[in-house]
């Protein structure tokens, strides 16, 4: 669990830290990749929170969703064709639904947590 924090709270400090400026017509890309780590790192929290969480497969994840990405914005800016748009849809479908997902075992947790907490007030 503390990898994909870790990663996320390194990239969060470089990027706020120093001036790098993305040419605008690395800007597709850019997206691309940021829907892509916000993908897998919400996935590999779900993952944790259902305890079937695997450090190789978040980090091949994390490599082969951005470079896949990529490669198909690539692909479409030779082709005339807006390809990365495909992506960007499918990440971000996948986004909010590790987000629902997560949301919800959060709240059967803290359902659980309160009724043990209660029947143990009560004892």
């Amino acid at each position: 669990m503390w990898l994909p924090l870790l990663g996320l709270l390194v990239g969060i400090s470089l990027g706020l830290l120093s001036d790098i400026q993305i040419p605008q017509i690395y800007g597709n890309y850019l997206s691309i990749a940021v829907l892509a780590a916000l993908d897998t790192l919400f996935g590999g929290i779900r993952a944790h929170l259902q305890q079937v969480y695997d450090d190789k497969v978040f980090v091949s994840g994390f490599f082969f969703n951005i470079a896949l990405a990529a490669a198909l914005a690539f692909l479409g800016v030779h082709l005339g064709v807006d390809l990365y748009l495909a992506a960007v849809f499918a990440f971000g479908v996948r986004l909010f639904q590790n987000i629902a997902v997560i949301r919800r075992i959060l709240i059967v947790k803290w359902t659980e947590r309160s009724k043990v907490s209660q029947s143990n007030a009560t004892e």
